[in-house]
């Protein structure tokens, strides 16, 4: 299960450096904020149970994020500038 956490931390490095390429700083920068955490879990040896604990609290904290960025903060357009 450790080995996961390396696979998720390479491929959100790879997004930080797609969306750093497409001039998207913010987001370059909270993908390369979430390679930093799961390289760092990787590393820790734990059960596998606690690494099922700490994803299933990655993906709750991520949806509480996303519901709450995208009802109250995102101004719906469609391509516009």
């Amino acid at each position: 299960m450790d080995r996961m956490f390396r696979v998720l931390a390479f491929w959100t490095g790879i997004f930080a450096v797609m969306f750093y390429a497409g001039d998207m700083m913010e987001a370059a920068f909270l993908s390369l904020a979430q390679t930093a955490f799961f390289l760092a879990i990787g590393y820790l040896k734990l059960s596998e149970r606690m690494y099922v604990y700490i994803f299933f609290s990655y993906l709750t904290v991520f949806m509480i994020g996303f519901t709450y960025y995208s009802s109250f903060i995102l101004v719906p357009s469609f391509g516009s500038h």
